[in-house]
């Protein structure tokens, strides 16, 4: 037991995020720490009814946290005068400069064996700067693309520090598969990972883009040369979503500017069960804003459906951030056991709903 409770802020946001938040609480609450929790707004729903998606109690609260869960929010595709993403405005407030997204195989149906990789998602800038302007009197519009040499820097130093505490965490054991899992297999090459240095897969697409990526990729390659124990590759953008649908098993750590990385992680998860499965860490060198990557689920939201194992996983990436390696493993080998045994919600091919799925999670946190 902590001395003291962490302190940590749930922002349920729109739609699903509204029963998804509660249920990774009920997970955290289960286990034997201390948990002080604050409930914030944010959204669209807040934006229709004050004005802001992002109250300033918010952005102020937060910051005494230790650390922060995120639903999901619900952005118009046309522009709303007034709005701007929440999710977007934290990171940029908080200097939350590497988003981290696991993907690895799990015992769901569609699910591809072997995977086990992480996506590093450079968070700041890149078509994220939203800086966009009509010309020719509406008849083009111009959207600025900005990398930096700091900011490269910066998450192509995350990757490579990932690079090697995956090695470490694989060194004291497995807990992702259990021996009734069907991908428990000792010859896959999550197991054959163990035996392989780590490896870092610069992606980019400096022979078109050759100040901008070119930049990215230089800065990467001469941080590389500080992690000599660390493989380092590269790929081109395009043929590397080919090799990751292809042979998504050989990679371990891939780094890539902001918009490369959405798109990447998105075609990963449809590779191990889905959207449903797939967690992720706002990151910066002293806090963790987490979040499933699925979206608001506007048609399915209040029917108690929704499957809220990404957000849980997503607390168990919190866990890790906040030191507490040992009940993130815990949860995440939960999450396992509970879909290995058959649960599954509707988005999996199975029946269970959100609350027997975070109860059966619950449940298996002492297995």
């Amino acid at each position: 037991m902590t001395e003291q409770p962490y302190r940590i802020a749930l922002i349920p946001g729109d739609g699903v995020g509204k029963e998804v938040v509660p249920a990774a609480r009920r997970v955290l609450e289960a286990l034997p720490l201390a948990f002080d929790f604050v409930e914030l707004d944010a959204g669209w729903e807040v934006f229709e009814r004050t004005g802001t998606a992002l109250p300033q109690r918010t952005a102020s609260v937060i910051r005494g946290c230790d650390g922060a869960i995120f639903g999901a929010t619900q952005s118009p595709s046309r522009k709303v005068e007034g709005y701007s993403s929440p999710i977007l405005a934290l990171r940029r407030q908080l200097d939350l400069y590497a988003n981290l997204r696991p993907v690895v195989s799990m015992p769901v149906p569609g699910s591809r064996p072997g995977i086990d990789l992480l996506i590093v998602r450079e968070n700041t800038e890149c078509l994220y700067v939203r800086q966009e302007r009509l010309e020719d009197g509406g008849n083009t519009a111009v959207a600025q693309r900005v990398i930096t040499r700091r900011a490269s820097e910066r998450i192509a130093r995350k990757a490579f520090e990932q690079a090697r505490a995956r090695l470490r965490n694989l060194e004291i054991g497995d807990w992702r598969f259990p021996p009734q899992s069907p991908i428990s297999n000792p010859q896959s090459p999550i197991s054959q990972s163990q035996n392989r240095p780590p490896r870092v897969t610069i992606v980019h697409k400096a022979n078109v883009l050759s100040l901008t990526d070119g930049l990215f990729r230089e800065t990467c390659l001469a941080v590389a040369r500080e992690f000599p124990d660390v493989q380092v590759e590269e790929q081109i953008v395009d043929s590397m979503i080919y090799r990751l649908i292809r042979e998504p098993e050989r990679y371990d750590v891939i780094v890539a500017p902001n918009l490369y990385g959405d798109i990447l992680s998105d075609a990963a998860a449809a590779l191990v069960g889905g959207l449903g499965l797939a967690p992720s860490a706002n990151a910066g060198d002293n806090f963790a804003l987490v979040e499933p990557v699925h979206g608001s689920a506007p048609d399915i939201a209040s029917q108690g459906i929704a499957n809220p194992c990404a957000t849980i996983l997503a607390a168990a990436q919190l866990l890790d951030a906040l030191g507490e390696a040992g009940a993130a493993a815990q949860i995440q080998a939960a999450v396992t056991r509970t879909l290995a045994d058959g649960i599954w919600s509707a988005d999996l091919g199975g029946t269970a709903g959100t609350a027997e799925m975070t109860t059966a999670v619950i449940e298996r946190l002492g297995d």
